[in-house]
């Protein structure tokens, strides 16, 4: 071997694989767990009220406490913090089980679960996202990030057929016992067998305050065009996507059945979307400017939202759903590379953690507008509306200019 060993160049994709391995098989059991409480709910309540409440016990923790993650991103390990927050996720799964076991099986105790994952959410989310360049070189983040987008969407394309089968041949006290078991293998997977260096803000004596470091971040973002432009976008973008993104199943069960069976088939439609998409932007690896990528891949969603609306059929209805998930891995992996590659690695995590404030925050306030409307106006109607302006959005983003200079590839911007 001509290479030192311990060259973090030559470990890349060792050290790629074996995290992907252990984020996919933690994803595969949290996934098994969210569709069976969705659809429990959706089945047992058939409310649009129910159903913004459990979303937004499912955002607000993430919202509270994404500032101070994305703080502790930046000086702790990234590793150790998402082991904690699949720890933390598997005890409180543990427990909900066993309460069920137990007979204790209110609606609340769902609520509150999902309150709980959504603070191991708030944890993980902004170390995964400034984690990655850590291991993969930066000619390399799309065509990872678009693989671990397809590895996302095929646990979406098995996840809803496994749980839908779980659910008819044993109880949803079994499907959370599963999920602390893949939860379990990939703490294991993580504290035994990946191998990364702490970062150097991490490595270094910490001499500034929680709070001030925060700051720091918030003045970070002020200071780029490109972030405050950004992230305005994905604020208006994230409370337009409410009604698409969890108001389908209500409207699945309203308008062609209260069947298990349709809730599976929309989720299989758009993970196989997604499995496609993602082939596509590992491929291709989306146009040389990115903003152009999103702009293309938000105007076919903003399109798809409007074709759920009015869709006479229901295998029209999962055509759409599915060109819905090509779509959405065009639009993640640009936006989330574009981060990665345009920020410094010291903060990182508090943008990460300003992008989750702003997606925890911008959903509920959706779902807050939306939800109740469901209750007496047609979502169909929701649908429409909503994605006519998801493609008025995307053509302002097309046409701005700060956008789209931030867009353009980091060899070129130097």
């Amino acid at each position: 071997m001509n290479t030192a060993p311990d060259n973090p160049r030559d470990n890349w994709v060792k050290n790629i694989i074996l995290f992907l391995s252990s984020q996919t098989v933690s994803l595969f059991g949290s996934s098994l767990v969210q569709y069976a409480i969705m659809w429990h709910i959706t089945l047992s309540t058939q409310s649009g009220l129910m159903m913004t409440l459990y979303i937004i016990c499912g955002f607000i923790p993430t919202f509270i406490l994404s500032p101070v993650a994305g703080v502790w991103a930046d000086r702790y390990n990234r590793k150790m913090l998402i082991i904690a927050a699949d720890g933390l996720i598997a005890v409180s799964t543990l427990i909900l089980a066993i309460l069920f076991l137990n007979g204790y099986d209110a609606i609340w105790l769902l609520f509150l679960m999902a309150a709980i994952r959504a603070v191991g959410t708030g944890i993980q989310t902004p170390a995964v996202g400034a984690i990655l360049p850590q291991i993969v070189p930066k000619d390399k983040l799309t065509k990872v990030n678009g693989v671990n987008g397809s590895i996302q969407a095929i646990i979406m394309f098995v996840s809803p057929m496994v749980s839908a089968a779980l659910l008819a041949t044993t109880s949803l006290e079994m499907i959370f016992f599963i999920d602390v078991i893949t939860a379990a293998i990939a703490i294991v997977t993580l504290i035994g067998f990946l191998k990364i260096k702490v970062h150097q803000k991490a490595a270094e004596k910490l001499t500034t305050s929680y709070l001030s470091d925060f700051k720091e971040g918030l003045r970070y973002v002020g200071g780029h065009a490109f972030l405050k432009t950004f992230f305005l976008f994905f604020a208006i973008f994230f409370v337009l996507m409410a009604p698409a993104s969890f108001l389908t199943p209500l409207q699945v069960t309203r308008s062609f059945g209260a069947d298990v069976w349709r809730l599976t088939a929309i989720e299989i439609a758009f993970s196989v979307g997604m499995m496609a998409g993602g082939a596509i932007i590992a491929s291709w690896g989306g146009f040389p400017n990115k903003i152009k990528t999103l702009t293309l891949s938000s105007l076919v969603m903003g399109a798809c939202t409007v074709a759920l609306g009015i869709a006479p059929a229901f295998w029209l209805y999962l055509a759409f759903m599915a060109l819905f998930g090509v779509a959405l891995p065009l639009f993640n992996t640009p936006a989330t590379v574009l981060l990665q590659e345009k920020i410094d690695e010291d903060y990182l995590g508090r943008v990460f953690g300003v992008l989750g404030m702003i997606s925890t925050s911008m959903m509920p306030i959706g779902m807050l507008i939306f939800g109740p409307i469901a209750d007496f106006m047609q979502i169909e109607w929701l649908l429409f509306g909503t994605g006519a302006l998801i493609i008025v959005l995307a053509v302002f983003m097309g046409r701005n200019k700060v956008l789209v200079e931030a867009g353009e590839p980091v060899m070129n911007s130097k």
